[in-house]
């Protein structure tokens, strides 16, 4: 197996796992509703996440986090606005009857079980309790809600439920201290955070840098051809079928087999998600993004600088990976380290900008190998992701309890910080902190109709304008930069992510399928525009028309002028 060969099998591998988490836009939610738990008069709130913060001996300490009751008043959300009051460890501990003393505006911490939650807040609030701190009896958070036949449920005082290690750490606190207090307030997140315009750029750079690069190999390829077209090389049917520019053309099949494997894989990892499932997610996300990164320097540098361009040309004989050029072997190296560095470290605070160059590189160069040829393809394709991605997020609710996609690409069942194969930025102005993250599919995706749009309104613009017979291409002859797809179709794209961001905060945080909103405006724009101007025939059909010899183009061009 050389090389090229080896690089495609890699890059066709990571599109299935792009086409997996392609509905990952999501900043964490910290307001939750749920069907399951029906409102009702006195048990109507929403469940929020709350922040719990102590002080021992006047000393700020620990900050912890719960999340709220449905009923009880509900709790400020400005730190400013929260008063501190002075936690007590309720005798008895289930707080199932009346507490032994009177807690004059204490925070009584309680244990979970014997009785319910309100019942527990009902004798809390009686004995004094400014509000009630339930310990839950496992890692989780738990819902609290109010039993269907519960009455009384005029309750003033505010119910915090708390994981169990966070309860074990305020009961040391008390031990070992003679004051412990705490503020509770649930802040809301910033309508806009920087983070999401920075993760729309880079979304949006990644598609304009990978199409103009698609272009240009193809604007290469087309050059490389005409040579041999005019040379009347027997080598012809080599260049027609030997694909030497190492490019993978779609088809219908295929398009509806990716999204057919991809739901496949993004079961087994919903089943089969453990910490070293992670880790190996983590390998092959290793492997591609090195080759990717690799694939780029390799590129820019070629193209940019003599010395290098000559270390490109120069190739030399390795066992298994066949012909390889110096520069390629130069450049390895570092993006191996770099990828191995990141692996190992990626649990630090800034562990985020490896990962992102990683997988910004390895986009660029699959939306350079893999190509859409026309526009049916194009549109099979965005439409079973469409699909998919609504599938995933939300119908997969009802028959998974949870968002399957949303679960997967945080790595609840993990113990990690999420799988590798997203973009994210942490959130800079967020008072719960996290990070803003897109998946890849929903930039590999549109990104390959994108670069199939420049590819027609560029190379095959140049292409009619050098062809004798012109009637053949009239239908791309005007199709260059300003006129043609692209532009429209970058606007729409980035618009359709405009729009999921906005939807993101009105939705206070819960994850969006970004496909659902990027492929009508991405998708629709194309076949509107291509409809309106008599070009969707053609675009959907052929896409890119073959390229013929130039004898053949002068008897075409002959048989014109006679009939002329």
């Amino acid at each position: 197996m050389d090389l090229q060969r080896l690089c495609r099998v890699i890059l066709a591998f990571a599109l299935v796992l792009f086409v997996c988490f392609s509905a990952s836009v999501t900043a964490g939610d910290i307001v939750h509703d749920d069907d399951d738990a029906p409102k009702k008069p006195g048990c109507e709130n929403d469940f929020v996440l709350v922040k719990v913060q102590t002080w021992v001996d006047g000393v700020e300490d620990a900050e912890f986090v719960g999340v709220g009751a449905r009923f009880g008043p509900k709790i400020v959300s400005k730190e400013k606005n929260a008063n501190q009051f002075r936690l007590t460890l309720s005798d008895p501990r289930d707080c199932c009857s009346p507490p032994r003393k009177q807690l004059a505006g204490d925070v009584i911490m309680v244990h979970r079980g014997n009785c319910t939650f309100t019942a527990k807040a009902n004798f809390a609030e009686a004995a004094g309790a400014s509000a009630v701190l339930i310990i839950n009896n496992q890692k989780e958070l738990y819902k609290m809600v109010c039993e269907p036949d519960e009455t009384d449920l005029d309750i003033k005082i505010p119910a915090v439920m708390l994981p169990q290690d966070a309860g074990a750490s305020l009961e040391k606190m008390l031990r070992n201290s003679s004051s412990v207090s705490v503020q509770l307030y649930s802040p809301r997140r910033p309508l806009v955070d920087i983070a999401e315009v920075f993760l729309w750029l880079m979304a949006v750079g990644t598609i304009l840098c990978a199409s103009y690069w698609s272009a240009w190999s193809a604007r290469e390829a087309a050059v490389e051809q005409d040579k041999l077209l005019k040379d009347g090389s027997n080598e012809l049917t080599n260049a027609k079928n030997g694909d030497a520019s190492g490019v993978v053309d779609i088809n219908t099949t295929s398009a509806v087999l990716f999204v057919v494997f991809a739901s496949c894989f993004l079961v087994m990892l919903y089943k089969l998600m453990s910490f070293w499932f992670i880790e190996l997610l983590v390998v092959l996300f290793c492997i591609g993004g090195a080759e990717g990164l690799q694939t780029c320097l390799v590129a820019l540098l070629s193209r940019h600088l003599l010395w290098f361009k000559n270390a490109g040309e120069a190739f030399i004989k390795v066992p298994f990976f066949g012909a390889v050029s110096y520069l390629t072997l130069a450049v390895s190296p570092f993006c191996i380290t770099f990828a191995v560095v990141w692996a190992v470290y990626r649990n630090v605070s800034f562990a985020w900008i490896g990962q992102d160059i990683l997988g910004i590189a390895l986009i660029i160069t699959v939306l350079q190998i893999v190509h859409i040829p026309n526009l049916k393809v194009g549109t099979v394709l965005l439409s079973c992701a469409f699909l998919y991605d609504i599938f995933w997020v939300f119908i997969s609710t009802k028959l998974f309890h949870e968002s399957v996609m949303i679960v997967v690409a945080r790595g609840d069942k993990s113990g990690e910080d999420g799988i590798p194969m997203l973009l994210k930025i942490p959130r800079m102005f967020d008072p719960w902190g996290g990070y803003s993250i897109i998946g890849f599919g929903d930039i590999l995706l549109p990104g390959l109709l994108i670069a199939f749009s420049l590819r027609i309104s560029t190379s095959l613009t140049s292409l009619a304008a050098s062809l004798t017979n012109r009637f053949l291409y009239d239908w791309l002859a005007k199709k260059n930069i300003q006129t043609g797809y692209f532009l429209w179709a970058m606007f729409a794209y980035g618009l359709g992510l405009l729009i999921t961001y906005v939807a993101l905060n009105l939705m206070d945080g819960h994850g969006q399928p970004a496909l659902l909103y990027i492929v009508p405006f991405t998708l629709g724009t194309f076949l509107t525009l291509g409809r309106k101007r008599g070009d969707l025939k053609n675009l959907w059909t052929r896409g890119v028309p073959e390229r013929s010899c130039p004898h053949v183009q002068d008897e075409h061009s002959q048989e014109f002028n006679e009939e002329k």
